[in-house]
Protein backbone atom coordinates (compact mmCIF):
# COMPACT_ATOMS: atom_id res chain seq x y z
CA UNK A 1 0.00 0.00 0.00
CA UNK A 2 0.93 3.18 -0.97
CA UNK A 3 1.88 6.07 1.63
CA UNK A 4 -0.83 7.70 -0.35
CA UNK A 5 -3.85 6.37 -1.93
CA UNK A 6 -7.10 7.88 -3.64
CA UNK A 7 -10.27 8.01 -3.08
CA UNK A 8 -10.93 5.91 -5.93
CA UNK A 9 -8.54 3.13 -4.25
CA UNK A 10 -10.51 3.29 -1.15
CA UNK A 11 -14.02 3.28 -2.89
CA UNK A 12 -12.74 -0.44 -4.36
CA UNK A 13 -11.00 -1.54 -1.29
CA UNK A 14 -12.86 -0.20 1.92
CA UNK A 15 -14.49 -3.59 2.32
CA UNK A 16 -11.06 -5.60 2.59
CA UNK A 17 -9.76 -7.90 4.85
CA UNK A 18 -7.43 -6.59 6.73
CA UNK A 19 -7.98 -2.51 6.11
CA UNK A 20 -9.09 -0.21 8.96
CA UNK A 21 -10.44 3.31 7.99
CA UNK A 22 -9.77 5.74 10.79
CA UNK A 23 -11.45 9.71 10.67
CA UNK A 24 -8.21 11.48 12.45
CA UNK A 25 -10.04 14.69 12.65
CA UNK A 26 -8.76 17.50 15.03
CA UNK A 27 -9.17 20.84 15.92
CA UNK A 28 -6.45 22.49 17.85
CA UNK A 29 -8.78 24.78 19.57
CA UNK A 30 -6.35 27.79 19.61
CA UNK A 31 -7.01 31.08 22.12
CA UNK A 32 -10.08 32.77 20.83
CA UNK A 33 -11.13 30.13 18.47
CA UNK A 34 -14.19 28.67 18.60
CA UNK A 35 -14.69 25.31 19.62
CA UNK A 36 -15.54 22.10 17.14
CA UNK A 37 -16.35 18.56 17.60
CA UNK A 38 -14.48 16.49 15.82
CA UNK A 39 -16.31 13.15 17.11
CA UNK A 40 -20.02 14.81 16.26
CA UNK A 41 -18.89 15.71 13.05
CA UNK A 42 -17.73 12.48 12.67
CA UNK A 43 -21.22 10.66 13.92
CA UNK A 44 -22.93 12.81 11.21
CA UNK A 45 -21.03 11.56 8.25
CA UNK A 46 -18.02 9.70 7.79
CA UNK A 47 -16.29 6.70 5.06
CA UNK A 48 -18.28 3.83 5.26
CA UNK A 49 -16.20 1.29 7.71
CA UNK A 50 -14.49 4.42 9.35
CA UNK A 51 -14.13 4.58 12.93
CA UNK A 52 -13.27 7.62 14.80
CA UNK A 53 -9.84 7.87 15.53
CA UNK A 54 -9.92 10.44 18.84
CA UNK A 55 -6.08 12.43 18.90
CA UNK A 56 -7.52 14.40 21.88
CA UNK A 57 -7.89 11.47 23.76
CA UNK A 58 -4.07 10.00 22.18
CA UNK A 59 -2.59 12.66 23.76
CA UNK A 60 -0.08 12.05 27.04
CA UNK A 61 -2.94 12.64 29.54
CA UNK A 62 -0.14 14.05 31.94
CA UNK A 63 1.68 16.53 29.54
CA UNK A 64 2.53 19.57 30.54
CA UNK A 65 2.38 20.75 26.71
CA UNK A 66 -0.52 20.53 24.45
CA UNK A 67 -1.31 17.41 22.26
CA UNK A 68 2.04 15.76 23.22
CA UNK A 69 2.55 12.77 21.44
CA UNK A 70 1.38 9.93 24.35
CA UNK A 71 3.41 6.95 26.20
CA UNK A 72 3.30 3.28 25.05
CA UNK A 73 0.93 2.86 27.91
CA UNK A 74 -1.59 5.57 27.21
CA UNK A 75 -1.33 4.35 23.51
CA UNK A 76 -1.60 1.16 23.86
CA UNK A 77 -4.83 1.49 25.53
CA UNK A 78 -6.27 4.16 23.05
CA UNK A 79 -5.18 2.03 20.31
CA UNK A 80 -6.55 -1.06 21.90
CA UNK A 81 -10.06 0.55 21.97
CA UNK A 82 -9.83 1.10 18.36
CA UNK A 83 -9.11 -2.21 17.44
CA UNK A 84 -6.15 -2.06 16.12
CA UNK A 85 -3.62 -4.33 15.38
CA UNK A 86 0.11 -3.75 14.41
CA UNK A 87 -0.14 -5.64 11.24
CA UNK A 88 -3.34 -3.85 10.10
CA UNK A 89 -3.38 -1.95 6.74
CA UNK A 90 -4.44 1.58 7.99
CA UNK A 91 -6.00 4.42 6.04
CA UNK A 92 -6.35 7.93 7.57
CA UNK A 93 -8.34 10.73 6.40
CA UNK A 94 -9.36 13.89 8.16
CA UNK A 95 -11.73 17.05 6.97
CA UNK A 96 -9.56 19.54 9.85
CA UNK A 97 -7.61 23.04 8.62
CA UNK A 98 -4.10 21.29 9.86
CA UNK A 99 -4.51 18.27 8.31
CA UNK A 100 -4.36 16.40 11.48
CA UNK A 101 -3.88 12.65 9.53
CA UNK A 102 -0.61 13.27 9.00
CA UNK A 103 -0.44 13.75 13.11
CA UNK A 104 -1.77 10.22 13.27
CA UNK A 105 0.64 9.00 10.47
CA UNK A 106 3.13 10.05 12.39
CA UNK A 107 2.09 8.68 15.82
CA UNK A 108 1.01 5.18 14.25
CA UNK A 109 4.36 5.33 12.76
CA UNK A 110 5.69 6.13 16.04
CA UNK A 111 4.46 3.07 17.72
CA UNK A 112 5.36 0.84 15.17
CA UNK A 113 2.85 0.18 12.88
CA UNK A 114 4.11 0.26 9.58
CA UNK A 115 1.28 -0.01 7.04
CA UNK A 116 -0.21 3.40 7.30
CA UNK A 117 -1.88 5.48 4.62
CA UNK A 118 -3.62 8.87 4.09
CA UNK A 119 -6.30 9.15 2.21
CA UNK A 120 -5.02 12.26 -0.62
CA UNK A 121 -7.87 14.75 -0.42
CA UNK A 122 -9.69 13.87 2.64
CA UNK A 123 -13.30 13.76 3.49
CA UNK A 124 -13.45 17.01 1.09
CA UNK A 125 -12.87 14.89 -1.83
CA UNK A 126 -14.62 12.18 -1.02
CA UNK A 127 -17.73 14.19 -0.58
CA UNK A 128 -16.81 16.03 -3.91
CA UNK A 129 -17.17 13.26 -5.89
CA UNK A 130 -20.21 12.22 -4.21
CA UNK A 131 -18.94 9.31 -2.20
CA UNK A 132 -21.55 7.49 0.06
CA UNK A 133 -21.41 8.36 3.83
CA UNK A 134 -22.19 6.65 7.17
CA UNK A 135 -23.45 7.50 9.92
CA UNK A 136 -23.43 7.38 13.76
CA UNK A 137 -20.63 5.93 15.32
CA UNK A 138 -18.63 2.99 14.32
CA UNK A 139 -18.87 -0.53 17.01
CA UNK A 140 -15.18 -1.86 17.15
CA UNK A 141 -14.13 -5.01 18.91
CA UNK A 142 -11.49 -3.77 21.37
CA UNK A 143 -7.46 -5.35 21.07
CA UNK A 144 -4.59 -6.04 22.81
CA UNK A 145 -1.74 -3.29 21.01
CA UNK A 146 2.10 -4.88 22.03
CA UNK A 147 3.66 -1.71 21.66
CA UNK A 148 7.35 -3.11 21.05
CA UNK A 149 8.84 -0.08 19.97
CA UNK A 150 7.94 4.00 20.60
CA UNK A 151 9.32 7.27 20.10
CA UNK A 152 10.02 6.51 16.00
CA UNK A 153 10.77 9.70 14.35
CA UNK A 154 9.83 11.45 17.15
CA UNK A 155 12.83 14.08 18.54
CA UNK A 156 12.68 15.80 22.31
CA UNK A 157 13.99 19.23 23.30
CA UNK A 158 17.37 17.75 24.49
CA UNK A 159 17.79 16.12 21.19
CA UNK A 160 16.49 19.77 19.25
CA UNK A 161 19.25 21.58 21.07
CA UNK A 162 21.59 19.75 19.70
CA UNK A 163 19.99 19.66 16.55
CA UNK A 164 19.79 23.48 16.38
CA UNK A 165 23.62 24.09 18.13
CA UNK A 166 25.64 21.73 15.30
CA UNK A 167 23.10 22.64 12.18
CA UNK A 168 24.09 18.73 11.07
CA UNK A 169 20.32 18.81 10.13
CA UNK A 170 17.81 21.31 8.88
CA UNK A 171 15.02 22.82 11.36
CA UNK A 172 11.71 23.44 8.98
CA UNK A 173 9.21 25.11 10.61
CA UNK A 174 5.47 24.88 9.51
CA UNK A 175 3.88 27.79 10.95
CA UNK A 176 3.00 30.78 9.04
CA UNK A 177 5.11 33.48 7.83
CA UNK A 178 3.59 36.03 10.19
CA UNK A 179 4.31 33.47 13.04
CA UNK A 180 7.49 32.51 11.99
CA UNK A 181 8.85 35.92 11.81
CA UNK A 182 7.33 36.90 14.75
CA UNK A 183 5.64 39.61 13.25
CA UNK A 184 2.37 37.96 14.62
CA UNK A 185 2.33 37.26 18.24
CA UNK A 186 2.26 33.77 19.47
CA UNK A 187 -1.74 32.54 20.53
CA UNK A 188 -0.17 30.92 23.50
CA UNK A 189 0.40 32.89 26.60
CA UNK A 190 4.06 32.55 28.12
CA UNK A 191 5.15 31.88 24.20
CA UNK A 192 7.95 34.35 22.69
CA UNK A 193 7.52 35.18 19.28
CA UNK A 194 9.62 34.41 16.32
CA UNK A 195 11.45 30.98 15.40
CA UNK A 196 14.68 28.79 16.03
CA UNK A 197 18.17 30.19 14.77
CA UNK A 198 18.93 28.76 11.56
CA UNK A 199 15.22 26.87 10.99
CA UNK A 200 13.84 27.67 7.59
CA UNK A 201 9.86 28.84 7.41
CA UNK A 202 7.58 26.55 5.12
CA UNK A 203 4.32 26.49 5.70
CA UNK A 204 2.66 23.52 5.41
CA UNK A 205 0.02 25.02 3.21
CA UNK A 206 2.46 24.97 0.76
CA UNK A 207 2.42 21.19 -0.17
CA UNK A 208 -0.91 21.15 -1.43
CA UNK A 209 -2.44 21.65 -4.67
CA UNK A 210 -5.85 24.30 -4.54
CA UNK A 211 -7.86 21.46 -4.73
CA UNK A 212 -6.72 20.33 -1.50
CA UNK A 213 -4.90 17.39 -2.85
CA UNK A 214 -0.82 16.70 -2.29
CA UNK A 215 1.79 17.84 -4.32
CA UNK A 216 3.54 15.62 -5.56
CA UNK A 217 7.01 14.79 -7.20
CA UNK A 218 8.86 18.00 -8.45
CA UNK A 219 5.97 20.31 -7.26
CA UNK A 220 6.52 18.52 -3.81
CA UNK A 221 10.73 18.87 -4.20
CA UNK A 222 10.03 22.67 -5.22
CA UNK A 223 8.25 24.13 -2.21
CA UNK A 224 10.57 22.50 -0.02
CA UNK A 225 13.73 24.28 -2.12
CA UNK A 226 11.63 27.49 -2.45
CA UNK A 227 11.69 27.79 1.54
CA UNK A 228 15.90 26.80 1.32
CA UNK A 229 15.19 23.34 2.48
CA UNK A 230 17.29 20.84 0.38
CA UNK A 231 15.66 17.46 0.50
CA UNK A 232 17.95 15.03 0.45
CA UNK A 233 19.77 16.28 3.21
CA UNK A 234 18.01 15.06 7.08
CA UNK A 235 15.39 17.58 8.40
CA UNK A 236 13.91 18.40 11.74
CA UNK A 237 9.84 19.65 11.68
CA UNK A 238 8.54 21.94 14.13
CA UNK A 239 5.38 23.81 14.34
CA UNK A 240 3.27 25.37 17.27
CA UNK A 241 2.40 22.08 18.89
CA UNK A 242 3.95 19.11 16.75
CA UNK A 243 0.73 19.09 14.81
CA UNK A 244 1.76 20.73 11.48
CA UNK A 245 5.51 19.30 11.77
CA UNK A 246 3.87 16.19 10.49
CA UNK A 247 2.23 17.30 7.76
CA UNK A 248 5.64 18.58 6.67
CA UNK A 249 7.17 15.12 8.18
CA UNK A 250 4.79 13.22 5.58
CA UNK A 251 5.47 15.32 2.67
CA UNK A 252 9.05 14.29 3.12
CA UNK A 253 8.28 10.96 3.28
CA UNK A 254 6.61 11.22 0.04
CA UNK A 255 9.77 12.72 -1.21
CA UNK A 256 11.50 9.91 0.50
CA UNK A 257 13.75 11.85 2.16
CA UNK A 258 14.58 11.70 6.55
CA UNK A 259 12.60 13.72 8.84
CA UNK A 260 11.80 13.27 11.98
CA UNK A 261 9.18 15.37 14.18
CA UNK A 262 9.84 17.45 17.22
CA UNK A 263 6.98 17.08 19.54
CA UNK A 264 7.32 19.92 21.84
CA UNK A 265 7.81 22.35 18.71
CA UNK A 266 7.10 26.33 19.44
CA UNK A 267 5.20 25.91 22.12
CA UNK A 268 8.17 24.39 24.58
CA UNK A 269 10.77 26.07 22.54
CA UNK A 270 9.39 29.79 22.50
CA UNK A 271 8.11 29.08 26.38
CA UNK A 272 11.50 27.99 27.85
CA UNK A 273 13.42 30.87 29.01
CA UNK A 274 16.95 29.03 28.24
CA UNK A 275 16.24 28.61 24.45
CA UNK A 276 17.79 30.69 21.57
CA UNK A 277 15.60 32.72 19.83
CA UNK A 278 15.54 35.24 17.06
CA UNK A 279 12.69 37.21 14.98
CA UNK A 280 12.96 38.01 11.21
CA UNK A 281 12.61 36.19 8.33
CA UNK A 282 14.68 32.91 7.47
Amino acid sequence: MHALVTTEWLAGNHAAPGLRILDASYHVGLPGEAPRDAAAAFAGGHIPGAAFMDLAGFAEPDAALPSTMPGATHFAACAGRLGLHADDQIVLYDDAPHRTAARAWVMLRAFGFGQVALLDGGLAKWIAEGRTLEQGGAAVAQTTVDVARSGIGLVDLPAMRTIQQDASIQIVDARSAARFSGAEADPRPGVAPGHMPGARNLPYPQLFEADGTWKRDGALAAAFTAAGVDPDRPMAMTCGSGITASVLAFGAHLLGAQATVYDGSWTEWGGDPTTPKTTGEA
